[in-house]
């Protein structure tokens, strides 16, 4: 058994994402586990140089992770050919360019979402990395969730029977920074900086779909920019330009032909009354279940009650307690840490991996779709990817 080490150049992770899911609990656990075991018991042990703007910010984050590469040249990184990995979780707006950069050093290449602002970029940036012969990812941590992979193990196991629809509930309140501190970047509400919900969730939305419940094939979308003034991170207040809630209807292939329905709504203007801060309802012939982040419940179609409808009378069910809760029967890492497990066992032994930049580029294609079904009020078909 040997232990093997890959070089791995991490850009945009002094952000609260790159941070805390990518560097923190993704590559340093890694490392604190001992590396990533292949299929002949070797290891893989991520070795990574973190790259940014601010001198100061990189070098604390390094130092207080027992990192002992760091640096602000980018050009230098991409240089060093003991370097063999790019990953980035900077700006949406400037991925596109440094992906391309990583690729044409001979880099393999992964990344955030989006991986672009507009389909035309992504398309160029997948093209580029299947004809560079390169291992390339986007990030799509969703799937890897404990509560989404209850309910795929009760699609797979055919629990549903035929599955009727979806219904995905995401969000919460993102204070204004008037009376509360913000607990979003304030570029996120301004869309000449890449902000804006649907670009940032319609990209989740297309993969989750996708893979759990049937392919997109149309959407029709509205978004909305319901709060029109916001407050900065020094206090000051500017005009929100970007929307913050989208609510989507689209119409899914699932799996076995038949059609599914889902509808989508994502809001960062809502409060909070459910189980999670975000929920997962799938309806079937054969039973129900609803996801949050971590946990699944289910109801089968021979445990189904029969409820009353009396506007005259309290309810006196409680339907909460009418659900079962799939059982944790195994443990359960963090997401984004299993897809970059996955990732480096694509790279170090070309283990099967799905999750490419083409894949990253539907997310783009959905975003488009919406925003262009919003605009001209109407469904839009979802058309094959031309990658």
């Amino acid at each position: 058994m040997t232990t093997q080490r890959l070089g791995l150049i991490m850009h945009g992770v002094t952000g609260r994402m790159g941070m805390n899911q990518h560097l923190i609990r993704s590559i340093v656990a890694i490392r604190k586990q001992g590396g990533v075991v292949l299929s002949n018991g070797d290891k893989v042990m991520p070795d990574p140089i973190l790259i940014g703007r601010n001198a100061e910010k990189i070098e604390a984050l390094a130092k207080a992770h027992d990192i002992a590469r760091w640096g602000t040249n980018l050009e230098e990184a991409l240089a060093n050919k003991d370097d063999s990995v790019f990953f980035d979780a900077g700006t949406t707006q400037m991925r596109p360019t440094l992906l391309a950069q990583a690729i044409r050093a001979g880099k393999h290449v992964y990344c955030e979402k989006p991986i672009a602002t507009n389909l035309n970029e992504a398309v160029e940036i997948c093209r580029l990395a299947q004809s560079s012969g390169l291992k390339h990812g986007a990030v799509q941590d969703k799937l890897f969730l404990p509560g989404l992979r209850k309910l795929d193990m009760l699609r797979r196991s055919g629990f549903f029977g035929r599955m009727l629809a979806v219904r995905i509930e995401f969000g919460y309140w993102v204070f204004e920074g008037d009376l509360q501190p913000i607990q979003r970047p304030s570029w996120n509400y301004r869309k000449e900086d890449g902000g804006g919900m649907i670009l940032d969730m319609m990209c989740h939305w297309r993969y989750v779909l996708d893979n759990l419940f049937g392919e997109v094939k149309s959407v029709s979308c509205l978004g909305a920019t319901h709060i029109p003034k916001r407050w900065d991170e020094s206090g000051k207040p500017y005009e929100a330009t970007a929307d913050d809630a989208a609510y989507a209807t689209l119409e899914l292939k699932g799996h076995n032909g038949e059609p599914v329905i889902a509808q989508v709504n994502s809001s960062w203007v809502t409060r909070v009354k459910r189980d999670d801060l975000v929920t997962f309802h799938v309806d079937g012939t054969h039973g129900s279940a609803v996801a949050t982040l971590t946990e699944c419940r289910s109801q089968s179609r021979v445990n189904t009650p029969r409820p009353v409808w009396n506007p005259d009378q309290k309810q006196t069910m409680d339907f909460a307690d009418q659900w079962q809760e799939v059982p944790d029967t195994q443990a359960y890492d963090n997401g984004f840490k299993v897809q970059w497990e996955q990732f480096i066992r694509h790279v170090a032994e070309d283990a099967p991996y799905r999750y490419t930049l083409p894949e990253g580029a539907k997310g783009v294609q959905l975003v488009e779709n919406a925003l262009q079904s919003w605009k001209e009020r109407r469904w839009v078909d979802v058309s094959p990817l031309p990658v």
